[in-house]
């Protein structure tokens, strides 16, 4: 007797305006065949996330995605962009994560390939790394520069965040775009994309910190060029340009990746 076929996956990935979540729009509609939808949430009027996202997950954060199937006892409840991009990778959209060991090698310590190595690093290093530098910076530009800041107190903000910038955060930062300028001039293969010839889910986790630092200036791009480049590229793809266009339509707004 045919096997009964099992209800596909029914993913919602639950939105919010100006946050981390675009990037999973993008890699959702990568993953060919997946039934998916878009819950939008737009922020309050003190820019926070409305309450509403409590109900989906504890930390009322976003992106969060839920998985529906009538071959799972209760929806899954995901949150972290990079766990929910490894997540996804895994099981719908495999073509985004380089081949994981070399022939004849499978399951041996150090048997990977370098693509591989490159893409686990990256899916983590996109989050944990560069982003919470790159969330400080922009703080301290919200310090500096922020509407709410009387005028006669700004001399004093600019002070000190200057202060913070020239101790800490200049270099932090110049040590990440330098990383990431060496990452691109030895990408295997001479491939264009920080693991090799392909887009990863890596790259597309990559788009917000590279498009939040362009977009703040926070590089001089005669000194990244392979950087600038690569942002330009990634910015442009017809992947993330459509996941632009499905959120301007779902929402009837432009999409504005930052405040501001």
């Amino acid at each position: 007797m045919a096997e009964v076929a099992q209800d596909k996956p029914k993913v919602v990935l639950h939105w919010l305006s100006q946050s981390r979540s675009q990037r999973i729009v993008w890699l959702l509609q990568e993953c060919k065949g997946i039934d998916w939808e878009l819950k939008i949430y737009k922020r309050t009027s003190n820019s926070l996330a409305p309450p509403e996202l409590k109900e989906v997950h504890p930390l009322g954060k976003s992106p969060v995605i839920t998985i529906e199937s009538s071959a799972i006892p209760k929806p899954i409840v995901l949150a972290e962009s990079g766990a929910i991009a490894e997540y996804l990778t895994d099981y719908f959209c495999q073509h985004l994560a380089p081949k994981r060991y070399q022939d004849g090698k499978a399951g041996q310590v150090g048997g990977e390939t370098e693509q591989w190595l490159r893409y686990r690093t990256m899916m983590h290093y996109a989050e944990g790394s560069i982003m919470p530098m790159l969330l400080l910076a922009m703080i301290m530009d919200s310090i500096a520069e922020g509407p709410g800041t009387p005028f006669f107190i700004k001399p004093l903000t600019r002070a000190i965040t200057r202060g913070v910038y020239s101790m800490f955060l200049a270099n932090a930062l110049k040590e990440h775009f330098s990383f990431l300028e060496q990452q691109l001039a030895t990408s295997p293969n001479n491939g264009k994309y920080l693991c090799g010839e392909a887009l990863t889910a890596a790259d597309i986790l990559m788009v917000f910190p590279l498009s939040a630092a362009a977009q703040r200036s926070k590089y001089d791009r005669q000194k990244f060029p392979k950087l600038a480049a690569y942002t330009e590229m990634i910015e442009n793809h017809e992947g993330y340009r459509a996941s632009i266009k499905k959120v301007e339509d779902e929402t009837g707004e432009p999409f504005k990746l930052l405040p501001g």
